[in-house]
C-alpha cells in the first residue's frame, strides 16, 4: 500500500491542467489548418499552416478575460507554416483565439 501511494504522489504532477482554448476561424476558402499550443500558464500560441497554392495573410487575435487581446499578424506562404504567440499579465483560464485568413 505504501508503495502505491508513493506512485500516485510522483506521478501527481504529470496530472497538471492546461487551460481550455476556443479558436473562431474565417479562413475564407484558403486551404488554412491551423493548430494551439499552452506554452505556459501566461502564453498562448498558434501554429498557421497553408496547404494551398496561394499565399495567405491571417490575423490572429488573442483574448484571455478582462485584458486588452492581443493581435498579431502572419503571412503564411503556400505550402509553409508560421507560428505567433502572445503574452498575458495574468494566468490563461480560458484562451480564445479569433484566426481571419485572406488570399494575398
Amino acid at each position: 500500500m505504501k508503495k502505491m501511494c508513493c506512485v500516485l504522489l510522483a506521478l501527481l504532477p504529470l496530472t497538471a491542467m492546461a487551460y481550455p482554448i476556443d479558436v473562431k476561424k474565417d479562413l475564407n476558402g484558403l486551404k488554412i489548418d491551423y493548430e494551439t499550443f499552452d506554452t505556459d500558464s501566461d502564453i498562448g500560441s498558434i501554429r498557421v499552416a497553408n496547404y494551398g497554392d496561394v499565399d495567405a495573410s491571417c490575423k490572429a487575435v488573442f483574448s484571455n478575460g478582462p485584458e486588452a487581446p492581443r493581435t498579431r499578424k502572419i503571412d503564411v506562404p503556400a505550402g509553409k507554416h508560421k507560428s505567433a504567440t502572445a503574452k498575458f499579465n495574468r494566468n490563461i483560464i480560458k484562451l480564445r483565439i479569433e484566426l481571419i485568413c485572406t488570399p494575398k
